[in-house]
């Protein structure tokens, strides 16, 4: 059970008559990126509407709500803030009227000059709706000369640094890019004729869309709609970046196990993780059991590679939304104690390997530790798939300073003992090159190296202010 706050995600589906019904769908799929709020807009009538608010997307979109809202294109959002305040302003997609009509944006990501832009464009007379990082876009959208949306989206997107997979409805299609760095996946589908994009293949399994491919860093489409023999998508290329860098938390932890990035499974991946941890953090144990949900998959990785028994040591409740979806630390410890309960049966008087994540300020650990304890755990030794977290992030995770970071100013044995462990094991940035790189050209480390493929000199992060 990670201490980090997610990301966003993003869902679109362009010439389909049950696009809006798709993108419901879509977003179900895809509301482990973000539960602090949800919105679909869509195209009916020639016109953009919208629906979005606070809360998850049953919250948001109850009863038959969706069946009074028909489109053939649409794009949704689920969000936890990255920058911007957490409020209703803030949910998306963001909808404009400008001179070039009107337009719905959804982002995930983080743009790090959004300040920068923001007090330029302020300046020189726009009025900005939200405090999130993502309508700086649509201004930089409606002062670009170009009139083909999809030529003007790439000069509105050249003007800005960060991370972004963004989707975008205008009155006459669908725009879809993802930054030159490629932090953030986005892929294109296709169902019965229309095109999806999801942030995730698992929202493609949910409306049954064949998955065509990832798009490309740097890349940016445009769907038309409402013409059948004009609907093929035409792209074009920004200015590649030195080298790729999805970040690598979209495998440790952020993307659902079932999900494909650049034909790697999620799952499969952090198997293979839990096996590397094994060979690195060797230890005579009882049991084996991993932090629910996402470090199952490791867990029983280590659990193969060790020949140790793997168990079901914590039982989760599966009624509450993850723990950091609440903004302060008080109520995300309650969440935690609310969510999960060991099973004493299990692991009294056993010796207890913990397989999680990550830590990143330890104190999640440190409890969770504490329940196998209480439980009458003899031995606890924790095992985590990733580095130590020693950088905050910038690209779109919400992260504390760098002084809230336990990695940060502790070394491994001063964390082990804070956590209350017997034995603490990380995987280091090498062992994730060598397990994951197969695949992926190139992966985002700057939260454990403090190497930013982006300049972060004076970027924004959620107290101060994406998506």
């Amino acid at each position: 059970m990670s201490e980090l706050r997610e990301e966003c995600g993003v869902f679109a589906v362009a010439g389909h008559p049950r696009a809006v019904e798709m993108v419901y769908y879509g977003l179900y799929a895809l509301q482990h990126r973000g539960q602090e709020s949800a919105g679909i807009a869509y195209r009916s009538g020639g016109r953009i509407r919208s629906r979005k608010g606070m809360g998850l997307v049953s919250d948001v979109f109850p009863g038959d709500v969706i069946a009074g809202m028909q489109g053939d294109a649409a794009v949704g959002h689920v969000r936890y803030s990255t920058y911007g305040e957490s409020r209703a302003e803030n949910a998306q997609p963001i909808t404009v009227k400008m001179w070039r009509g009107q337009y719905a944006l959804a982002h995930n990501g983080n743009l790090v000059n959004a300040r920068e832009l923001r007090d330029r464009l302020e300046r020189e007379g726009s009025i900005f709706q939200t405090t999130s990082d993502s309508e700086v876009i649509l201004h930089l959208l409606a002062r670009a000369s170009q009139a083909d949306p999809l030529n003007a989206f790439s000069d509105a997107l050249s003007q800005v640094k960060g991370a972004y997979s963004v989707v975008a409805l205008t009155s006459d299609g669908l725009l879809a890019a993802k930054d030159p760095h490629g932090f953030r996946p986005l892929c294109l589908g296709r169902v019965e004729g229309a095109y999806v994009i999801s942030s995730e293949t698992c929202g493609l399994d949910a409306v049954g869309a064949e998955f065509l491919g990832e798009i490309s860093p740097g890349e940016v489409l445009y769907i038309p709609v409402g013409d059948p023999a004009s609907s093929i998508p035409r792209r074009v290329q920004m200015p590649k970046a030195a080298g790729p860098a999805l970040c690598v938390f979209e495998f440790i932890y952020f993307a659902r196990p079932d999900s494909d990035i650049y034909g790697l499974n999620v799952h499969s991946a952090r198997k293979a993780l839990g096996r590397r941890l094994a060979q690195k953090g060797p230890v005579e144990a009882d049991l084996v059991t991993g932090v629910p949900d996402s470090s199952l998959s490791a867990a029983s990785g280590f659990a193969e590679e060790a020949g140790i028994p793997y168990e079901m040591g914590l039982v989760k409740n599966r009624y509450i939304g993850r723990t950091f979806i609440a903004p302060e630390q008080t109520l995300r410890e309650l969440g935690v104690r609310i969510k999960l309960n060991p099973l004493r049966s299990l692991v009294d008087g056993k010796r207890v390997v913990l397989v999680d994540d990550s830590i990143v300020r330890g104190t999640t650990s440190k409890y969770i530790v504490g329940l196998l304890r209480s439980a009458g755990a003899k031995e606890v030794h924790v095992r985590i798939s990733s580095p130590p977290y020693r950088f905050p992030c910038y690209y779109g995770i919400d992260t504390s300073s760098a002084g809230e970071l336990a990695a940060a100013s502790m070394d491994i044995e001063a964390v082990r003992k804070m956590i209350g462990a017997d034995s603490l094991v990380h995987l280091t940035v090498d062992d994730l090159r060598e397990v994951l790189g197969g695949n992926v050209r190139g992966f985002c480390y700057s939260c454990f190296n403090g190497d930013y493929p982006v300049d972060v000199r004076g970027a924004c992060k959620r107290e101060e202010g994406g998506s």
